[in-house]
């Protein structure tokens, strides 16, 4: 079974954290806590992170600065940020947050249900894109060891299971797919089309095969 999917939570108030924590300790999830910008960055060295929710005021390294560290590394350039922060934020606030590489931005106090919901598509969506590099591995790995040219027997009896697992990946896909569109949320587009197009992109490759 794989590794569960870890959420790194930046705050620095003990009870924000608690509070996260509470509202997504019904999903199947790790979170993982940071206390300041600095430690966040820390625990981005060594462990991989489905998502970011990241405070924007802090003492010190504020969520801005934080966020621009964590987008320069070619490490973690990739990991959604959502970015959370008082009602009465500065009017900027919104703007420096997407310009900053944020996914999307939730003044507190928030709807617990929402903040759900658009984690829980985020970690779906990491445990796809997990399962689809996975399966793209056994592809090549198969097809480079079992099926060298002219050997119809062995690819006939390859084939099949490749393509059991390949639909299972888009039936998955579906299911993700119709959940991002329920939560109506603009900021899984991008991330949908992009995971749609890999898969279609193995598929074709598949297909190829056949």
């Amino acid at each position: 079974m794989p590794d569960r999917a870890k959420i790194l939570l930046v705050d620095d108030r003990e009870e924000n954290l608690i509070a996260l924590e509470a509202i997504l300790s019904s999903l199947d999830l790790i979170p993982v806590r940071a206390r300041s910008g600095e430690e966040a960055l820390k625990a981005l060295l060594n462990t991989e992170f489905a998502l970011i929710l990241l405070d924007v005021r802090m003492p010190g390294m504020d969520g801005f600065e934080t966020a621009s560290h964590i987008k320069r590394r070619e490490r973690t350039r990739n990991i959604p940020i959502i970015f959370l922060t008082v009602v009465d934020s500065a009017p900027d606030y919104a703007f420096r947050s997407y310009a900053a590489g944020a996914v999307d931005y939730l003044t507190k106090p928030f709807d617990p249900w929402v903040l759900r919901a658009k984690v829980a598509v985020f970690v779906e969506l990491y445990n796809m894109n997990r399962r689809l590099a996975e399966q793209a591995s056994m592809l090549r790995e198969r097809l480079s060891t079992e099926l060298p040219p002219g050997e119809a027997a062995d690819q006939a009896a390859v084939l099949p299971e490749l393509s059991r697992r390949l639909t299972a990946v888009e039936d998955e896909l579906a299911r993700v797919s119709e959940l991002a569109r329920k939560t109506n949320d603009p900021s899984l587009s991008g991330p949908m089309a992009d995971l749609s197009h890999r898969v279609s992109h193995l598929r074709a490759g598949f297909d190829a095969l056949t």
